[in-house]
């Protein structure tokens, strides 16, 4: 039951909906997920199932791919379909203009996250702050906006195709390219279709009317070490993996490490990524600190054991 399971959010149920049905479902409190969908976005959402949970931290850190319909001429408080419109422009710019302004916001950017947001400022969530009508000061963060394609032009909508790092708000970017452009928008529609490799397409709904039940999820579920398919992996000897597993780290060698076959990007502020420990059968015991982080010679800081 220590697996990781691909959701595929309905439109109008929040992340913590998804959560609580497949908590039903599975039969087991222990449940979590990584990245949150706001509820009017549809798509893939991942959630672990018991010792899964403890590998959603670095799940986070995966690109996540987006299909987005933005509406222009209409600016709105939230950047989204849910909010109370702001302004309205008749002035819809034209395709050509509205490529020329989606080349300055691809690349590393700094993005002020919505007032209408769970970030924390002085220890308390943005939107609470919002809903009192209150504006608070709001730090730029660095983003990663891998691929930014518009791919229809229904206007005055458009639809995009966009990768970006972890912390990044596509609605934020709905609302920087009105604001480009000098008519305003907002972000109409959003699907997630995947996050690193993990695709919308090998999905499962939990919506009661689709009538998965457990055993469904668990035939599709991924165990520990496909989950993290995506990190550099070590595998361990027989005496080191049993030593391991009664709380003796292993001493690690640059040479040993088995980098992913395809190499994924860091979102920023990131300096490596963690690495896997394996045993000899290739089962998931532990995540370790990035290799950048440790030192030659010394035992591997651990950050997380999975393995009982």
């Amino acid at each position: 039951m220590d697996q990781l399971h691909l959701v595929d959010k309905p439109e109008g149920w929040t992340s913590h909906d998804a959560v609580a049905r497949l908590r039903t479902i599975l039969g087991t409190r222990r449940v979590g997920h990584a990245g949150t969908l706001d509820p009017f976005a549809s798509g893939l959402l991942l959630v672990g199932e018991d010792r899964a949970t403890a590998l959603l931290a670095w799940l986070t850190l995966l690109p996540k791919r987006y299909r987005a319909r933005v509406r222009l001429g209409i600016a709105t408080d939230t950047h989204d379909r849910t909010g109370a419109v702001l302004a309205v422009s008749e002035a819809i710019p034209d395709v050509d203009a509205i490529r020329a302004a989606l080349q300055g916001l691809r690349g590393a950017l700094r993005q002020t996250p919505p007032l209408y947001s769970a970030v924390k400022v002085r220890g308390e969530r943005l939107y609470k702050a919002a809903r009192r009508g209150e504006t608070v000061e709001r730090a730029p963060r660095p983003v990663h906006v891998y691929a930014l394609e518009l791919t229809a032009a229904p206007l005055p909508e458009i639809d995009l195709d966009v990768t970006v790092s972890r912390g990044t708000y596509v609605r934020a970017l709905a609302d920087d390219l009105g604001r480009i452009l000098g008519c305003g928008a907002h972000l109409s529609a959003l699907r997630r279709v995947s996050i690193g490799d993990f695709s919308v397409d090998d999905a499962l709904s939990p919506a009661r009317e689709r009538e998965t039940d457990a055993a469904t999820f668990r035939a599709r579920g991924l165990p520990p070490e496909r989950a993290v398919a995506f990190l550099p992996r070590v595998c361990l000897e027989v005496a080191e993996a049993e030593r391991l597993r009664h709380g003796v780290a292993p001493v690690l060698a640059a040479e040993r490490i088995e980098r992913a076959s395809r190499p994924t990007p860091l979102p920023p502020g990131e300096t490596g990524w963690p690495l896997a420990l394996l045993d000899p059968s290739g089962a998931l015991l532990a995540v370790a600190r990035p290799w950048e982080a440790q030192r030659p010679g010394e035992r591997a800081s651990l950050l997380r054991v999975v393995a009982a």
